[in-house]
């Protein structure tokens, strides 16, 4: 996993294909007792109206490091995880970058595996919706992204 010093965060790009650098939001969901704040600014940068870029890509592992450690069924991390899945390589999005490739698919794989168990824990129904679709990419059933909007009952952008 990319160490959060790394210099190249900085020059990374989100949804809106503008510089942002998630590292200050990322580290907060580890440390915030309420994170409905640093959940809409990650919805929002990292993820824009269908576009993604490689910031997207490289917070992924450290979403699913910060979910894994935090312990409690949320479907924010499955829901954005599995949006910025469905939007790779769609219209002008670049795929994920040969030097994070790696740790991207097995964070992908991680959050699949923790939600085959949580899945029959899950009370809402679009906690149910966000583990199911995280499960079906990891398993290669992919869908439009439209389609993921509507399967978590929300706009993408986590409203």
């Amino acid at each position: 996993m990319i160490s959060l010093e790394d210099s190249r965060w900085s020059n990374m790009t989100g949804g809106y294909r503008i510089p942002f650098d998630p590292r200050p939001f990322l580290k907060r969901l580890e440390t915030d007792s309420d994170t409905a704040e640093v959940w809409q600014e990650l919805w929002g940068e990292l993820h824009h109206q269908g576009d993604v870029g490689e910031a997207s890509f490289a917070a992924v592992p450290f979403l699913v490091k910060s979910y894994r450690e935090r312990g409690a069924l949320a479907w924010n991390t499955y829901g954005i995880v599995a949006i910025i899945e469905l939007a790779r390589k769609e219209g002008k999005n670049p795929d994920v970058p040969r030097w994070i490739a790696d740790d991207y698919f097995q964070a992908i794989r991680r959050l699949a595996e923790i939600g085959t168990t949580e899945v029959l824990q899950a009370k809402t129904p679009e906690d149910v919706r966000a583990i199911l679709s995280v499960i079906a990419i990891e398993k290669g059933l992919r869908m439009p992204r439209k389609g993921s909007c509507e399967l978590f009952g929300r706009r993408a952008d986590g409203h």
